[in-house]
């Protein structure tokens, strides 16, 4: 042994604070190495996290201890769900109920805590790194936002998605768990059941305990209301939650992201509460034999659920044809940014109506509550739009040479997918295992693609130090 090996092994050497100064090192190290990969590649970052936690839920959910009968589930079935859950979406292809054990439902339960979670977290890095990549003012809006000074402090950003997140859903808990306990169920069961429903609500997971999902209690408005009103935060977005928590109602202290958010979804809840309603009004298979009141909460449920919720009380397949067609652009429309709710976004349809209406006016600029929004913001809406439709008419192509199924059903199951509602015409259940395969790379992609698409299209953006002339072809 060398003279330096025994200074560095002796007890004598140790000082005080070594082991906090080591912690702190690799703390910085690990920190720089996450700046790094997330500044390089973003999407690599997300495609990688994501398709490892689907692996690894997906290995738990094949074991025989998650099945009900305990035999070990096909691959086909465990990955599709693995992919529902982390995705947050909620489609099924066998009986969330009937087919697992308590052991698989918390499994899946983890899953969905997990994949909100890092859905949550992901967008918010990657919004967080976008608006440092545009200067001083993006990193100051960024970190009044985000609460989070640079991208690589991941621990200071997920601690509050997690702390938000989990008061959230106690809260929501506390609520149904006593009505759960008055319809006779036992604590562990009512216990069970009110944490359930609060993840998969405030996730907009859709996922379900009971055999017949929430069915039973359709007229129950002490378990509607709170799922309608999980589903709705959560489909807000990280950011606008924490705006709303450190401003309160001041219209005047919302940044522009918060203002267009609540907003638009606002009116999309509002107009799909009126439009499915007074489509499936005389809908005998529906509510067409209810009275006012009932028909009233149906259609608000049907209008919050279809943002992502995933949670139904009607039949998919009895709505009529022109009530799947909204629900189609309900669901492609989703919900807020950095959300667990899936789709376009809101701000998304949100700049582009504003692009539009700014063309009509004659406009040079768009322009909404005192600010201007950039050109490159409108080009990244154009092809998030785009991506989306692309993705959805080749998966929808794909299912309807697979399953033989009619349009609309192909159509419905292929959007709700893609904008991870969970909303199904049981066509995930009748597809055989490749049409289940192009169902879970649809969630797959929908819940990262998007998202990294957006960002990546934002960091990409560069300087230019000249300009060609301009010329104008010829549009419509």
């Amino acid at each position: 042994m060398t003279q330096s090996q025994s200074r560095s092994t002796s007890p004598a050497s140790w000082q005080p604070g070594m082991p906090e100064r080591e912690g702190l090192w690799i703390f910085t190290r690990l920190r720089d190495f996450i700046d790094g990969i997330a500044n390089s590649s973003p999407a690599r970052l997300a495609l990688s996290a994501f398709g490892l936690v689907i692996l690894v839920f997906t290995a738990l959910l094949s074991l025989p201890l998650a099945s009900a009968t305990g035999q070990a589930t096909p691959l086909h079935q465990a990955f599709f769900t693995a992919s529902s859950a982390v995705c947050v979406t909620g489609l099924t292809v066998v009986s969330t109920a009937v087919h697992w054990s308590f052991f698989g439902q918390l499994v899946i339960l983890v899953g969905i805590f997990v994949g909100g979670l890092g859905t949550l977290t992901l967008a918010s890095l990657l919004a967080l790194m976008v608006s440092k990549r545009l200067g001083v003012r993006g990193k100051l809006i960024a970190q009044e936002a985000m609460n989070a000074g640079r991208l690589g402090e991941v621990g200071t950003l997920l601690r509050i998605v997690i702390v938000t997140s989990v008061v959230i859903e106690a809260a929501l808990a506390l609520v149904l768990i006593p009505r759960f306990l008055l319809l006779g169920e036992s604590f562990p069961q009512a216990l069970w059941h009110g944490v359930f429903y609060a993840i998969s609500s405030f996730n907009n997971a859709g996922f379900t305990p009971h055999s017949d999902g929430i069915v039973p209690y359709e007229t129950d408005l002490w378990i509607l209301v709170p799922l309608m009103l999980g589903v709705f935060l959560g489909s807000l977005g990280f950011p606008v939650v924490m705006v709303l928590h450190q401003n309160g109602l001041r219209w005047k202290k919302w940044n522009l992201h918060t203002k267009l958010t609540i907003q638009v979804s606002f009116i999309l809840l509002a107009a799909g509460t009126v439009l499915w309603g007074f489509l499936e009004w005389d809908n005998l298979r529906t509510i067409g034999d209810m009275d006012l009141g009932e028909k009233i909460t149906h259609a608000l449920f049907a209008s919050v659920m279809l943002r992502s919720g995933g949670f139904n009380l009607v039949d998919q397949n009895h709505m009529e044809s022109t009530t799947m067609l909204l629900s189609d652009a309900l669901m492609f429309a989703g919900g807020g940014s950095a959300s667990t709710a899936g789709g376009i976004k809101v701000t998304t349809i949100a700049v582009m109506f504003l692009a539009i209406t700014a063309e009509a006016r004659g406009d040079a600029d768009v322009k909404i509550y005192g600010r201007t929004i950039p050109e490159g913001t409108m080009r990244v809406a154009i092809s998030v739009i785009v991506a989306g439709a692309t993705l959805v008419s080749v998966s929808a192509l794909l299912l309807l040479q697979i399953s033989h199924a009619s349009l609309d059903r192909v159509l419905f199951e292929t959007i709700s997918a893609f904008a991870t509602v969970g909303l199904s015409t049981n066509l995930s259940a009748e597809l055989p295992p490749s049409g289940v395969y192009v169902l879970a790379l649809l969630m797959f992609a929908g819940r990262v693609g998007t998202v990294t698409l957006a960002a990546g299209l934002a960091l990409r953006q560069r300087s230019q130090l000249y300009h060609y002339p301009e010329e104008r072809p010829i549009i419509g």
